[in-house]
């Protein structure tokens, strides 16, 4: 997917900042996939997966060539250590969006959009700490990102995640695009899904 998109704008130090500047000692409840409890070690491993995915997503988009690009992702998956590095990093900036959201929803401060509202109206992810224990922490383990978490997805890498839902062809839900609002200028990829439950990526032979 590294491909498709530009570089992000966050900071290897995002799980430091939950903790010091917004008291999220909860943190080290944060699962990696399988790993379940990890503690204080949290702040180190998660600083490893946000270091990997800069280093890797600023080293891509700064490759022009497309075929150059496509190898480099190539070999970057088939490292099935780095490739679990940039999930979790990936999933971990989920978590910190969804926080910011939430606290700024709590303060009456400045709008959000209106995905946090539809995410944090959930019963299982009410609040940060309630979408981390439901949800991310068994993504990558025991179940797969919701719609709603592929709204989140998609605006937070200003991607258009474009998906082919077989289980309703011939309706006006076959298709249908995460964010569904989304800048002109954004990228797309593709993806297929036989029950909104698990996600494949199309391949297109010429």
């Amino acid at each position: 997917m590294l491909v498709a998109v530009g570089v992000p704008s966050f900071s290897i130090q995002l799980p430091e900042k939950l903790l010091y500047s917004q008291g999220c000692n909860w943190i080290q409840q944060y699962s990696f996939g399988p790993e379940r409890y990890t503690g204080p070690n949290v702040f180190g491993k998660l600083r490893k997966c946000m270091e990997t995915l800069k280093t890797n997503w600023t080293e891509i988009s700064a490759t022009k060539n497309n075929e150059e690009r496509a190898n480099m992702c190539n070999t970057l998956f088939s490292d099935e250590s780095k490739e679990h590095k940039l999930y979790e990093a990936i999933k971990f900036i989920m978590l910190y969006e969804v926080v910011e959201a939430y606290e700024q929803i709590k303060n009456r401060e400045e709008p959000v959009h209106n995905l946090f509202s539809l995410l944090l109206a959930r019963d299982s992810s009410s609040d940060p700490l309630s979408f981390m224990m439901n949800h991310l922490n068994s993504i990558g383990d025991s179940i797969c990102l919701d719609q709603v978490e592929l709204f989140l997805l998609g605006y937070l890498l200003e991607v258009k995640i474009r998906v082919y839902r077989l289980h309703r062809f011939n309706t006006e839900e076959f298709q249908v695009n995460y964010p569904d609002e989304y800048r002109r200028e954004w990228n797309e990829i593709s993806l297929l899904t036989e029950d909104d439950r698990y996600y494949h990526i199309p391949l297109f032979r010429m």
